[in-house]
C-alpha cells in the first residue's frame, strides 16, 4: 500500500469490484479513452489489475481518500501489451482515472506522485511511458509536471494519440 496526503492507494481486491465497474461504465469519464464497459468487462479488469500484481508485484492502485475510505479513482503502472505502440510490454506505462467527483481536487497528482516515487525506488526500467488524448488537457498538463516528455504522436485505437516518456531520477538512460 502507498499514501499521500489526502490518499491510500491499495492493490485491487474483490470487494473493488463494484467501484471498478461505476468508474469504467462512466461515458463522461471515458470520453478521451474508451466506449464504457460492461459488466462481464468490468470483472475482466478486475482480474487484469490482480494478475499484473501477481506477475510482477505492481500494477493498478485503487484511490481512497484517507480519511473517509471512500473510493475516488485508480491509477496504474504496468505493462501494457498494445499494438502499434513503440515500447510497450518494455516500459511501464502510467494511466489514471479519478471519479467525476473527485476531479479538480490535486489528487490526480497526489497519486502519480506516489507511484512514480515508487517506481523511482523499486524499477529497474529507466523510463515511464503514457499515452494522451491531444484534448485531454488536463491530463497533459498533469504527466508534465510530473517530469513527462511528450516524444511522439502515434494513432492508438483509431485515434491520435501523444506519447510521452519521463525517465527514472537519476537515470541519463
Amino acid at each position: 500500500m502507498l499514501s499521500s496526503p489526502r490518499l491510500t492507494l491499495s492493490r485491487p481486491a474483490e470487494r473493488d469490484f463494484a467501484d471498478i465497474l461505476a468508474l469504467w461504465s462512466d461515458p463522461e469519464l471515458l470520453r478521451f479513452i474508451g466506449k464504457p464497459c460492461t459488466r462481464e468487462e468490468g470483472w475482466a479488469r478486475l482480474l487484469k489489475y490482480a494478475g499484473h500484481w501477481s506477475l510482477f508485484g505492481f500494477g493498478y492502485w485503487m484511490l481512497r481518500e484517507a480519511d473517509t475510505g471512500r473510493f475516488v479513482g485508480e491509477i496504474a503502472l504496468a505493462y501494457q501489451q498494445r499494438v502499434g505502440v513503440p515500447m510497450s510490454g518494455e516500459q511501464p506505462e502510467t494511466g489514471w482515472m479519478l471519479a467525476s467527483g473527485a476531479q479538480g481536487r490535486g489528487l490526480a497528482g497526489e497519486a502519480l506522485t506516489a507511484v512514480l516515487a515508487w517506481a523511482d525506488a523499486h524499477l529497474p526500467a529507466p523510463c515511464t511511458t503514457c499515452l494522451i488524448d491531444p484534448a485531454n488537457t488536463p491530463s497533459i498538463r498533469l504527466a508534465t509536471a510530473r517530469g513527462y516528455r511528450p516524444i511522439g504522436e502515434i494513432e492508438f485505437n483509431g485515434a491520435a494519440t501523444i506519447m510521452f516518456d519521463r525517465r527514472r531520477a537519476g537515470s541519463s538512460a
